[in-house]
């Protein structure tokens, strides 16, 4: 790596650095549903930044920006999807509240 590659890379890596542990810590700490998605959100941005960011780094820009394009059509049907499973829980419970999960029985 060049000094003007890392002189750029770097206040991006703690950026995604930052925004990787604030979504791991909405994932892990929240007994939210809604909050849960949220920091999963926050995950995958911080990924799709970090492709992108290396991608540059690295030379291979129009690879690294087909798979972000791809990554996002993936994100966009997981979080439909989960939010979908997350409404049905609501509508059943009458709570995002995880600890409420316990008493669904399929």
């Amino acid at each position: 790596m060049s000094f003007d590659v890392l002189h750029i890379f770097w206040p991006f890596g703690v950026f995604i650095a930052m925004l990787f542990i604030i979504g791991l810590y909405c994932v892990l700490a929240t007994l939210n549903l809604v909050r849960a998605l949220i920091g999963l959100e926050l995950l995958i941005k911080a990924v799709t930044l970090l492709l992108v960011v290396v991608g540059f780094a690295g030379g291979h820009l129009a690879l690294t920006q087909a798979l972000v394009i791809t990554l996002i059509v993936i994100e966009v049907v997981v979080m439909t999807v989960s939010m979908g499973i997350v409404l049905g829980i609501h509508r059943h419970n009458n709570s995002l509240d995880v600890r409420g999960l316990k008493n669904i029985k399929g």
